[in-house]
């Protein structure tokens, strides 16, 4: 598959799952395991998002991102979140992300993000950064965070954004999914709601898979 091709299939696949599981601070030793649980409770997507705390957490998240490669593959398409540079969006590729996802709009993020061939989903709060982060490349615009700006914010802005997909991340449940996506959100990234801490250190990973189940449910899947 050229990289058009896997381009167009990974964004495809993002809209048609809908749910992105955001996992932060998991250690690379349990990364197998959650990401095997959410994949049993019907969750293909997984964002790795980037320790900022220091170099060690830097080399922990490409190596969790390079783990979940090599040997979650075939069931779980991952990215790489809270890329705040090019030199991590480019270090996350090298690791095996396929798209990247960042808090803000950082023109110089975008364009590499594309120049690998990844898709790119920066986050934006207001109409001018939604149209900006838009027109550098931008391929799916993060609403964040969600859960404060309401649906009836998120529904004011697609009047004249529509042709614009957005995601919804940040407060979203599987009791109001379903609200965000009568918005006209195209996809969620969804955080501790989903993939509670917690729940991995203690290896309540059946309890994990049971949360990716609700979600699945609350969207009638």
């Amino acid at each position: 598959m050229d990289e058009r091709n896997r381009q167009q299939m990974i964004l495809q696949m993002i809209r048609k799952e809908k749910i992105v599981a955001i996992v932060r601070g998991i250690p690379s030793g349990l990364i197998l395991d959650t990401g095997r649980a959410l994949a049993d409770g019907g969750i293909c997507m997984m964002e790795v998002t980037f320790d900022h705390s220091g170099p060690e957490g830097i080399r922990e998240t490409l190596h969790s991102i390079a783990l979940l490669k090599e040997h979650l593959s075939e069931r779980m398409h991952i990215g790489a979140g809270t890329v705040l540079t090019a030199e991590e969006a480019e270090e996350a590729y090298r690791s095996g992300a396929e798209y990247i996802i960042s808090p803000n709009v950082d023109r110089s993020v975008i364009e590499k993000t594309k120049e690998l061939g990844l898709i790119s989903m920066p986050g934006a709060f207001t109409p001018s950064e939604i149209v900006d982060a838009y027109n550098y490349g931008g391929d799916i615009i993060k609403l964040f965070p969600a859960g404060l700006l309401g649906v009836s914010y998120i529904k004011a802005v697609r009047g004249p954004l529509s042709h614009i997909p957005m995601a919804a991340v940040g407060g979203v449940t599987p009791e109001n999914i379903c609200q965000f996506t009568a918005a006209g959100v195209a996809c969620f990234g969804i955080g501790s709601n989903l993939v509670n801490q917690s729940l991995t250190v203690s290896h309540d990973f059946e309890n994990l898979t049971e949360r990716a189940l609700a979600f699945r449910n609350a969207l009638g899947e």
